[in-house]
């Protein structure tokens, strides 16, 4: 019985609402406007990085289709970058970010790394994971990209995992979270 009273009921609810959502004049503006998220434009220099200039084109891809609060962009001529990028003969080197808009951190592409048979996309995958804010996760499995070369010779991930994406999107992300300074700390990156 009360099945019967109720299902006409909710059926009329369900359409006065409906009626109501359209009946909205075109003119009302909403009481809040959502703000679309901003996002952090940083700038890098690899005209430095010698033989891994394509190896940093592709990390930068990595980056740029991992996350939505930041973006890797060439630096303009002109344009002081944010992150520069240089080919050593070293171990594989960056210093620890966030990074932010008119600040520099360095990453190393060191040669010992790509001798030693090690990636060379997830070298600079690794070491821009580190100018976004990530510190390494050693020992840690292949499918931590900031595991590094714990993740072994033949590991060849060059993407973040869950963890590591949501961690530079916090990092750049608004609120207090996004507006922490960069920690600036060189991270050599052998165990």
């Amino acid at each position: 019985m009360l099945r019967r009273i109720l299902t006409p009921l909710l059926i009329a609810l369900s359409a006065l609402a409906l009626t109501l959502v359209g009946a909205v004049p075109a003119s009302a503006e909403p009481a809040e406007q959502v703000q679309p998220l901003r996002q952090t434009t940083l700038y890098y220099d690899a005209s430095q990085s010698a033989e891994y200039a394509s190896a940093v084109a592709s990390a930068v891809g990595v980056w740029n289709s991992s996350v939505n609060n930041v973006r890797l962009e060439p630096a303009p001529t002109g344009r002081r970058a944010e992150i520069r990028i240089i080919a050593d003969d070293g171990w594989p080197r960056a210093h620890l970010g966030p990074v932010r808009p008119g600040g520099q951190v360095t990453v190393w592409m060191g040669r010992q790394g790509t001798a030693q048979g090690y990636d060379a996309v997830r070298i600079a995958a690794h070491e821009l994971g580190h100018s976004l804010g990530l510190p390494d996760v050693k020992p840690g499995p292949c499918s931590s990209l900031m595991s590094g070369s714990t993740g072994g010779v033949n590991c060849t991930v060059r993407a973040p995992n869950a963890s590591e994406r949501a961690r530079v999107e916090a990092n750049y992300g608004g609120g207090l979270a996004g507006q922490r300074a960069a920690d600036g700390r060189l991270l050599v990156d052998r165990f």
